[in-house]
């Protein structure tokens, strides 16, 4: 009796595990029918047991045509019948997706942002106007802001032109302007209020303690 103990792992593969061995078993006897109309029958009765399986599936629209491909597969398209529907194809099945392409981003100044690239192109497309030259001070003082992000202390006005200066490859030159950006403690002050608002707790209440004890 101990010789007749069977362990899963010296068990048949099991191509779809959720209808299990028994029905594998089944489709394994259908493959072994020497007539194409004892499969057609088999595999009738099969595609029978498999829908009382899976009773939810009952709604899913194309049912049917689902149950056959799954016995062809569990089959490893070893099974000759006849399907009212058109078969799977295994080369189809066993396909791998082509990779995808991720983008491969590297930018110099990482404590900028990717989106600073972007918005800097977009400035640089622009006629020179009022609007242009007002769009390049907000990117500016952004910088700044998103440099002051990743060192706490201060940055020099000059600095900041020099990276715009490289980063817009040579098209925005703020090096001679005698306007300033805006001041370090008032961008990092600006911070720290919506900081502090987003992270404000609700005042407890107060209770009294005059009421009755029992």
């Amino acid at each position: 009796m101990i010789d007749d103990l069977e362990y899963n792992t010296e068990r048949e593969h099991l191509i779809i595990p959720e209808y299990g061995r028994h029905l594998q078993k089944m489709i394994n006897y259908a493959k072994t029918r020497e007539t194409k109309e004892e499969r057609n029958k088999v595999a009738k009765a099969i595609i029978s047991v498999m829908g009382n399986l899976q009773p939810h599936l009952r709604d899913v629209p194309d049912f049917q045509h689902k149950l056959w491909d799954q016995l062809f597969i569990m089959s490893d398209f070893e099974l000759d019948a006849d399907s009212p529907f058109e078969k799977p194809s295994e080369e189809e099945l066993k396909s791998r997706p082509e990779p995808l392409k991720y983008p491969q981003n590297h930018p110099k100044y990482r404590f900028y942002g990717n989106n600073i690239k972007t918005m800097i192109d977009v400035a640089v497309s622009w006629e020179d106007s009022e609007l242009k030259e007002a769009l390049v001070y907000t990117i500016a003082n952004h910088m700044k802001k998103c440099f002051l992000n990743w060192n706490k202390d201060t940055v020099e006005d000059a600095v900041i032109f020099d990276h715009l200066y490289e980063l817009s490859g040579g098209k925005l030159n703020l090096k001679d302007s005698d306007e300033d950006l805006s001041d370090s403690s008032s961008l990092m002050r600006s911070k720290s209020k919506y900081s502090n608002k987003n992270h404000s707790k609700k005042p407890k209440k107060k209770y009294s303690n005059n009421r009755k004890r029992y």
